[in-house]
């Protein structure tokens, strides 16, 4: 399969759309801030981040037992773009629940909000 193909693939999915949306906002997320903002079981969004990874959009950074990820990537980069002219009505709402959920984060755990 082309690369091409694994990335139209990977965000063909409405879970993985609304995955990549949010660390499209962030430089890094845990997999439980993921977890919560969608409120998705944590195996449902890991795997979905599996899939995401596979196609070379994310990348990966353990931090004890969590898993941290990001964007990867010049293609990540162009779809992230692509993304934000298109996000619709339950984009916008994940990305402010996530903003809620890290709010009340102490300020050691909140992941820095791209500029």
């Amino acid at each position: 399969m082309s690369a091409a193909s694994k990335i139209f693939k990977a965000l063909g999915d409405p879970v993985r759309l609304r995955l990549f949306y949010l660390l499209s906002k962030h430089d890094e997320l845990c997999v439980c801030h993921l977890t919560e903002a969608l409120k998705c079981p944590q195996s449902t969004v890991s795997r979905h981040l599996g899939v995401l990874r596979q196609a070379g959009l994310v990348a990966t950074r353990r931090d004890g037992k969590w898993m941290n990820y990001r964007l990867h990537g010049d293609m990540a980069e162009a779809f992230s773009t692509v993304l934000d002219r298109l996000a619709d009505d339950e984009l916008h709402a994940d990305a402010w629940h996530l903003a809620d959920i890290l709010k009340n984060l102490p300020t050691s755990c909140a992941p820095k909000a791209q500029e």
